[in-house]
């Protein structure tokens, strides 16, 4: 069964200005879990002391979730993120030859020796700890480098090795630089040694393609794949949680194995103390999802709402609406007038298209007309 890491207090909070209090982290950790995230990466406790503070709650909270710590690949550091509890540690060095020459001018046996130092600490600390090794930036770097740094991160005790696409680099279109076939080198490479480590993928949304590449992820046999609420995180994010969700949905045999009722509240939390607005068109939880407009598409709506949609609004714990204003048509008017109460002025044939040339007229202004008051006012005024 594929398991679900969700970065929203990690890689979410490296969104520019977003910010989240330590207990606004606990909420957010725990809707997570009531939706049935299999591990919450919590923070960087090296970054800052209300980081650790915050992972440590979250780490105690008793939540059914792992709970993870980020680390660079230095002991110091994981002696913080281990200081918090956790039950996950992840732990990055990349082995991109740029990386290693340009960056931390070391020689790639010199970064091995660092990543089997560092995972034998970690190890060495607790027994049972998931530990994940990342090379970071894996989709640019040599495949021979990440092969002998999984290998090496396996054999010190990693169980969980993550290919990064750091920077958005894959595409499913093209075979050597698609996560499908990373995943598949990688699983055969360090089979070949008799090293069965679950492979996790970290996708980029740099060229928008970060979940089908999750998807195609998926595909060649991933075990996790990362997400965040709002595919919040560096640059253009990575992969959004609500968007991955309902497409794996379809693909295994429990339709109701998470908890997409608890989605749309973590979403408007998140949006709320991150400060940035969901947008109308997001799939799943933004308020145009399972909004009818169009004439045509109202009135095939309301014989059968499955003729304009192909995700039930009702596993996410919502109701299809509709819109009033330009594109409208009677139906849409009838609809209204039944939603706010007024059957009986949907008989009046006269008087529905009376509402509906005066909606239109409203309806150049640009801005949408609320059903519940400013519909009222139209009817009233006709």
């Amino acid at each position: 069964m594929i398991k679900i890491l969700d970065s929203t207090l990690r890689e979410g909070e490296q969104t520019p200005g977003v910010y989240f209090a330590p207990e606004t982290k606990l909420k957010i950790a725990e809707f997570l879990d009531h939706i049935g995230v299999d591990i919450i990466e919590a923070g960087n406790p090296a970054v800052d002391s209300e980081i650790a503070l915050a992972v440590t709650r979250i780490a105690n909270a008793g939540l059914k979730a792992k709970i993870g710590a980020h680390s660079l690949c230095r002991i110091e550091d994981v002696k913080k993120a281990l200081d918090c509890n956790v039950s996950f540690l992840g732990v990055f060095l990349s082995v991109s030859s740029q990386r290693l020459q340009c960056d931390y001018n070391i020689c790639l046996e010199a970064a091995l020796d660092k990543i089997v130092e560092v995972i034998t600490y970690a190890r060495e600390q607790n027994d049972s700890l998931l530990i994940r090794y990342t090379p970071e930036d894996t989709v640019r770097s040599p495949m021979k480098n990440v092969i002998e740094a999984a290998s090496a991160a396996v054999q010190a005790g990693a169980n969980i090795i993550s290919i990064a696409d750091t920077t958005g680099y894959t595409t499913p279109f093209q075979q050597k630089r698609s996560i499908y076939y990373f995943v598949k080198i990688l699983k055969e490479e360090l089979a070949k040694r008799e090293l069965y480590p679950q492979i996790e993928v970290h996708c980029h949304n740099d060229r928008g393609l970060a979940l089908a590449n999750a998807l195609d992820a998926y595909r060649a046999g991933t075990d996790i794949i990362d997400v965040s609420v709002m595919g919040l995180g560096e640059r253009a994010g990575i992969v959004d949680l609500a968007e991955l969700l309902i497409n794996l949905a379809d693909l295994i045999e429990d339709k109701n194995f998470w908890k997409l009722g608890y989605l749309k509240d973590l979403y408007n939390l998140v949006s709320e103390y991150s400060h940035v607005p969901i947008s109308p068109h997001h799939p799943a939880v933004g308020k145009n999802a399972f909004t009818h407009y169009a004439g045509v598409h109202v009135t095939a709506m309301a014989k059968d709402e499955h003729l304009y949609q192909s995700l039930n609004p009702e596993i996410l714990g919502i109701k299809s609406s509709i819109a009033l204003g330009m594109q409208s048509g009677l139906t849409a008017v009838e609809l209204a007038l039944k939603q706010i109460g007024r059957e009986e002025l949907a008989e009046n044939k006269y008087l529905v298209a009376k509402i509906l040339k005066q909606i239109k007229e409203i309806a150049k202004r640009g801005t949408p007309i609320d059903i519940d008051k400013e519909f009222i006012e139209i009817i009233d005024n006709c």
